[in-house]
């Protein structure tokens, strides 16, 4: 993580949301990072481990949690997102949040957002908990993390007591019984060709789970923000697995 942090760190001169949109906007960094994720579990060498190791499928949340919206960098269930953090107000937030429960819920703005970025502009419904495993504080204040994806989430309301967002969320956990296990491991044959796909034909490790499969290539597969919307807010790993199939099989649309 630190070589690609250090990277990052020589281009980051403007704001959150232009950097995040040029990040998201690049395939070869986004299979990068694809390639990273599935090289690292969540006991990557150097994280610090969680409070608690959660039941897949079964994670609750507090009812409040802080929010951080971005344009088109996601987060899914149990899967890795590193961050640079270096608007003053989202230190704060990771502050807070290293001094509490170190969880931070990713949210996407929706489209029109430039305008009133500084402020409160809108952010879609759904989005997913994170609990930082790894920080690092640079000396000028700045922070980077590694956020790992615990759950859904729906926001039902915002607090404005805080400079930073602050949302009250329900949790949405994805529970998987076996005859979705069995129709996942039906898919991942046209999965992994997905994958291939974006890593120059290196196929993804036996031992990674379909659903973290489906969650890693639905976070990280060069796709426009609002598909990665939608496979979020996909009720499953299996539902998302199919829409993902769906999507990839699909003509390119022609250039508007």
């Amino acid at each position: 993580m630190e070589t690609a942090y250090r990277r990052r760190r020589r281009h980051d001169r403007r704001t959150t949301a232009g950097q995040a949109r040029r990040t998201a906007s690049a395939p070869a960094l986004a299979a990068a990072s694809l390639l990273a994720f599935l090289l690292a579990g969540p006991a990557a060498a150097g994280a610090q481990p969680p409070p608690f190791d959660p039941v897949p499928g079964a994670v609750t949340l507090p009812e409040v949690i802080p929010i951080f919206p971005l344009p088109d960098v996601m987060l899914f269930p149990n899967v890795s997102r590193p961050l640079h953090i270096f608007e003053p107000r989202y230190r704060a937030m990771v502050a807070d949040a290293l001094a509490g429960d170190r969880l931070i819920g990713m949210v996407t703005l929706q489209p029109g957002y430039e305008s009133e970025y500084e402020g409160r502009p809108p952010v879609f419904g759904i989005g997913c908990a994170g609990r930082i495993t790894e920080v690092e504080e640079l000396p000028d204040g700045r922070y980077l993390i590694v956020l790992r994806g615990l759950v859904k989430f729906r926001i039902l309301d915002e607090d404005r007591s805080r400079p930073y967002r602050l949302a009250h969320v329900e949790a949405l956990p994805e529970l998987v019984d076996d005859a979705e296990l069995a129709a996942l491991g039906e898919l991942r044959g046209t999965l992994e060709a997905i994958l291939a796909a974006a890593r120059g034909g290196a196929p993804a490790p036996a031992a990674l789970p379909d659903e973290d499969l489906v969650n890693g290539l639905a976070q990280y597969a060069p796709i426009d923000p609002r598909e990665r919307q939608r496979l979020l807010e996909a009720p499953g790993p299996l539902a998302r697995a199919q829409a993902l199939v769906d999507l990839f099989r699909a003509p390119a649309e022609p250039p508007r």
